[in-house]
Formats: structure tokens, C-alpha cells, sequence
């Protein structure tokens, strides 16, 4: 990576295999993939004058984006999930029952053992308390110890203690100091503490409370974390800075901005697909590993692909074929004059399992291999853009001046040219401002009547696919005819069947 002095650029050494190179102030530490455990699973969560940058490893088993980091003196690594979503830094307590368990059944990313630190010290006994949409939870105490992540070192970094936890690894919450858990434990501001982004700009390590993020595509092992900068080789065209949007109370807890269209567009044409939310705010969150639309959108965006969605495990599937369809989503943002992110079913049709592909037993897919899509539905707000849209942006957070930056990613770019964030009230470099976002309150036109969609994505062999799906609802798998067991993905047949693994 290039920089000028003063600039750290660290990657996380994510395996036992690294090389690290120093010059002109930069540093580089090469990783390799690591193959995660297959038991672990997807959730949805709730969630000076430098720059340091964090190489996060892709898991697609394990559904996000993870970096190494380090705590304690003497220092214990662990790696922990990247979330945009959330605030706090938490870690899975070394006693935690869900750690006991032996080989990759327990927390194989690691634990941490207060008792092994000198530097531990609790703040908040038993105030630490985080629930999730999936049920899952962490509880258990705050407190301070020293905190290491792409070559910062954090002295007194207030972190998360899950003393008593059903999630088998922790996780690196970056998301605004309002949304802490604490905050929601206590009812009150007044107990926010000074969270990784912010506590980086108080040691002076970072100018303002700022990253980007790049996470590349669905097949690279790795991505990164800029914090306190932009990289002007990881994106094309231009970057756009739009307005993150405030709850009603006027307070700033989640990175919402204005999703205003959606184009299907493939090779035979274009949709421009409608919904009754449109505008609608959409949280930006890699912590999320799908995608979640209104269910009005995501039915037109199925129908488009041919997907079938399951009410029973409420995700939809289509053939894996349709990875190598030509068709794209080109996502709008505040207004006609916004930003466009132009998303591939390329990163959108996703593995089933980790081992062999089930596959279609009858139907118009019968002996093809089912996948997972990427675009889900979702019943009610706040509606989510996961790592399926996030690895086509090149995504900057300022959560100083409340706005999100937003290019389309370069994919597997090898160049690099970091600038950083000048001051604290310093807006994204190199970014221009979205014109007339107030246009954002206007919904798009559209081009063509929902479920009647004439764009169509063919699969790699020219079939199109929309066909296989009647107009309204897709038509829907049975309530019995999944099952999960074990590792693996059964499919059962009932009546006509759907899947056989």
C-alpha cells in the first residue's frame, strides 16, 4: 500500500502465516484465507494526522466479515465480527458455557480471560446487555483494558464482558456511541463512553470520527477497514457524499440514508421496480450478511430472478446457475441526482451449505443446484443493505458531519492511494455533495406494472428465469419440506417435493 508519512496502513494477521513490510511510514501485513468452522451461523444484528487500516477476512460459512485483534497485558488475540451496526467492542468470557464445548463446537475464534490481564479492570458489573433480532444475546460487565487493532494500540478501551452468551465469538461494534447497548440497559445518555471510532480521535490517533470501507467481492478472502481515511484506488467514478438520516427525536443511531429506486436491468431490457415505502431509509450494516427489502420490492426483485421463497425458513432460493446471469440491481440514493451502486447476481446468489449443493427434485429446477439469494424480504423497518449490496460499495461513514460517501467498488484492486480525513470537522475527501437530496422525498416512476416485469435474467445457459414465478406471491415451498440437521441441509419431500440433498 502507498502513504505518505505519518500514515499506518496495518492488515490484521488473521492465521500464523504473515509477512510485514515497513517503509516510508506505512505498514503492510500480508494474510491468508482461513477456513472457518461450518457450525456457526448467520445473524441479523441490532444492533492524529494518520490513519489505520484493518484487513477484515470474508467468512462466507460464517456470514461476515472478521479481524483479528488483541486485549490484555500480557496481550490474547481473538477475531471478532466487523459491524457497522452496532457500538460496542465485546468479547466472549473464557467461563462462558457456550466456549466449553470442545473443538469447533466451542468459541474457536478465541476467548478472553480477565484473570489473565493485569491491565482488566471492571467498570459496569453487569451492565453490559445486548439482545438480537435471532433471540441470541450477550450479558455480563463492562470494563477497561488495552485494546490492539491495525497497529493502534488503545490504552483504556470500554469493552463488552459476555460472561453469559449463546454467540460463540465477539465482535467489533463501530456503529454511533448512542446506539451503545449500555444506553438501552440504563435508559439514559448520560452513561455513553467513548466507543472504538471515537476513542481512536481522544488518543489522537485518528483526526476525525470517520472509516471506509471496502470489502471487495464474494469470492476475495479479504476486505478492509480504513479508519480516519479514504482510499481513492478502491472505487469508481466519482465518490457522493449523501445525509445519513436522524430518528424523529433528531438523534443519529444507526447509518439510515434514503434508498429512493431500483432498476432490474439485463441484457433484454430494464424494470424499474416500485414499492409502497419508497422513499424508505435503509441501514447500511456489514454485520448483516443478506440483504432485507420491503416485501412489496422483494417480490418484483424475485420474480425478476425466478427465486422461490420458503414461508416456513422465510429466505428465498433460486438455482445457482443464475450466478453467471448478465442482469444487475442498480440501486438509487437521495434523489434522481444520487448516487447509483450497480449490484451483480454475481454477489447476490449465495451457497446453501458449506459441503455439497442440494438440489431441485422436481419442478421447472429439477437436477439443479439451489442457492441462497441474496435479497430477502422483510415485513417491517428498518430495512437492511448487508454484505450482499456492501461488497459492490465503496462505503466512507462520517459520523462527525452525519453523512455516508458512496461509489461504486473496484473490485480486487491492487492499487492504493490512502488521504486522510484533515480535522474533526473535515468533510470526505474527494467526495462531492448529492444535489437536490431533498428530491429524496419523491418516489420513483415506474416503468413497468409490479409482477409484470419484461427485463427477465437469463442464466448461464440463456433461460429466463422470471418465467418459472406466477405473477403475485412466487409460488411458495411447503412448510415441512425443510429441514436442518446437523451441518447439512435435508430436504424432504412432501406431496410433490421440492429439494432432495
Amino acid at each position: 500500500m502507498r502513504g505518505g508519512a505519518g500514515v499506518i496502513a496495518v492488515a490484521a494477521l488473521f492465521t500464523g502465516t504473515a509477512s510485514a513490510q515497513h517503509r516510508d511510514g506505512v505498514v503492510q501485513w500480508d494474510i491468508q484465507r482461513r477456513q472457518p468452522p461450518p457450525e456457526t451461523y448467520t445473524r441479523l444484528l441490532r444492533k492524529r494526522a494518520s490513519t489505520f487500516e484493518e484487513t477484515i477476512t470474508n467468512e462466507e460459512a460464517r456470514g461476515g466479515y472478521f479481524a483479528t485483534c488483541r486485549l490484555g497485558t500480557p496481550g490474547q488475540d481473538l477475531t471478532l465480527q466487523l459491524d457497522t451496526g452496532s457500538s460496542d467492542i465485546w468479547v466472549p468470557d473464557s467461563g462462558a458455557n457456550v466456549c466449553s464445548k470442545s473443538g469447533t463446537e466451542g468459541c474457536a475464534l478465541g476467548t478472553f480471560n480477565p484473570d489473565r490481564s493485569s491491565t482488566f479492570e471492571v467498570v459496569g458489573q453487569g451492565d453490559f446487555d445486548i439482545n438480537y433480532v435471532d433471540k441470541t444475546s450477550s450479558k455480563g460487565d463492562y470494563f477497561t483494558d488495552v485494546f490492539q487493532i491495525g497497529g493502534a494500540t488503545l490504552q483504556n478501551m470500554t469493552m463488552g464482558l459476555g460472561i453469559e452468551t449463546d454467540i460463540a465469538y465477539g465482535l467489533v461494534g463501530v456503529g454511533y456511541a448512542l446506539n451503545e447497548a449500555i444506553v438501552g440497559t440504563t435508559q439514559s445518555t448520560s452513561s455513553i463512553y467513548p466507543n472504538l471510532p471515537v476513542n481512536m480521535v481522544n488518543e489522537k490517533l485518528i483526526n476525525t470520527v470517520a472509516y471506509s470501507l471496502w470489502l471487495n467481492d464474494l469470492d476475495s478472502s479479504s476486505g478492509n477497514i480504513l479508519f480516519g481515511g479514504i482510499d481513492t484506488q478502491k472505487y469508481k467514478g466519482n465518490l457522493t457524499r449523501i445525509d445519513i438520516l436522524p430518528t424523529t427525536q433528531g438523534l443519529y443511531t444507526s447509518f439510515a440514508v434514503a434508498m429512493t429506486s431500483l432498476i432490474a436491468v439485463s441484457p433484454s431490457g430494464q424494470d424499474t421496480l416500485t414499492s409502497r415505502s419508497f422513499p424508505m431509509p435503509v441501514v447500511l450494516d456489514s454485520g448483516t450478511t443478506l440483504s432485507y427489502l420491503p416485501t412489496d420490492l422483494a417480490l418484483q426483485v424475485w420474480k425478476e430472478v425466478g427465486a422461490l421463497y420458503s414461508p416456513e425458513f422465510k429466505f428465498a432460493v433460486l438455482p445457482c446457475d443464475m450466478q453467471n446471469s448478465k442482469g444487475y440491481f442498480s440501486f438509487g440514493f437521495a434523489g434522481p441526482n444520487g448516487p447509483q451502486i450497480n449490484v451483480s447476481m454475481g454477489e447476490l446468489v449465495l451457497d446453501l451449505t458449506s459441503g455439497q449443493a442440494p438440489v431441485f427434485n422436481t419442478g421447472p429446477y429439477k437436477g439443479m443446484d439451489a442457492c441462497e439469494f441474496g435479497i430477502q424480504n422483510s415485513s417491517t423497518a428498518p430495512y437492511l443493505l448487508g454484505d450482499t449490496f456492501l461488497r459492490s460499495a465503496y462505503v466512507v461513514y462520517d459520523l462527525v458531519n452525519n453523512q455516508v460517501g458512496l461509489a461504486e467498488t473496484d473490485f480486487n484492486s491492487t492499487e492504493s492511494n490512502i488521504v486522510a480525513f484533515p480535522s474533526l470537522s473535515a468533510h470526505i475527501p474527494s467526495a462531492t455533495i448529492a444535489p437536490d437530496q431533498s428530491q429524496a422525498t419523491i418516489r420513483p416512476s415506474v416503468t413497468t406494472p409490479a409482477y409484470a416485469a419484461s427485463a427477465g435474467f437469463t442464466d448461464s445457459a440463456g433461460v429466463n428465469r422470471s418465467e418459472n414465478v406466477a405473477a403475485g406471491l412466487p409460488p411458495a415451498l411447503g412448510t415441512s419440506q425443510l429441514s436442518v440437521v446437523g451441518l447439512s441441509m435435508i430436504f424432504a419431500m412432501l406431496g410433490s417435493g421440492i429439494f432432495l440433498l
